[in-house]
């Protein structure tokens, strides 16, 4: 396909396991299609149906929940070499409750039908088994995500959903120095939570000595002595 470079391709979650060979043979099969975007064009409304994962080739994507206020809330982004959709792909009658907005131009996306993977093509060729368990395997590390979030804004307060992050980062690096994803704002938002009030609360806790903190790095006190 014109434009889809294959060794790029090989290199997202959905191709892993799957020579550049196979994956531009492939895409014939998968009904693959591609489309570009500008900056602020929207690439799945709220409330409509969607049989496509998409991979995103260029550009960036960022996914926004609104009230009936019309109150907007990023809920994540996602940049080139990932995936967007695999979830409601895989369920095409449940509507979307978000929208997908482009966050740069050009944004370049590929888009897939998942039945297409889910269901064997004609030739029944080996690496179309891959990428059907690919697939199932990034729904799975989306899920695993989600639950880490639900789980670190659970507390109330803004310090608890802070703390909560950290606590799991930390766990998750073996460290109690460690570097995270994200920017403050982009924090914030992940948290639910407004941008001030949350670096207050991190100043709040290096001055106590809960913490140190720059930028995305962060050193938590060993507690154990250890």
């Amino acid at each position: 396909m014109r434009g889809v470079d294959p060794e790029f391709l090989c290199k997202t979650n959905l191709f892993q396991g799957v020579t550049p060979e196979e994956a531009t043979e492939m895409l014939g099969c998968l009904a693959a299609c591609q489309k570009s975007y500008a900056k602020g064009d929207l690439i799945w409304v709220e409330g409509s149906p969607v049989a496509s994962v998409g991979i995103i080739l260029e550009g960036g994507v960022r996914v926004e929940g609104a009230d009936v206020w019309g109150n907007a809330s990023v809920m994540g982004s996602f940049s080139a070499g990932e995936l967007f959709g695999e979830a409601f792909a895989a369920l095409p009658e449940e509507p979307l409750l978000t929208n997908v907005v482009a966050t740069t131009s050009p944004t370049r996306v590929l888009f897939i039908d998942v039945a297409h993977i889910t269901h064997s093509c004609p030739r029944a060729c080996p690496y179309h088994a891959q990428v059907a368990e690919n697939l199932l395997a990034s729904v799975a590390r989306k899920n695993v995500l989600l639950a880490r979030r639900i789980r670190d804004a659970a507390p109330k307060s803004i310090k608890g959903k802070l703390l909560a992050y950290l606590s799991t980062q930390s766990k998750l690096a073996g460290s109690h120095e460690f570097d995270i994803p994200f920017t403050r704002q982009q924090l914030a938002d992940y948290l639910g939570v407004d941008r001030c009030a949350l670096c207050s609360v991190i100043g709040e806790l290096e001055r106590e000595g809960k913490l140190t903190a720059s930028r995305r790095h962060f050193l938590l006190p060993d507690v154990t002595g250890r």
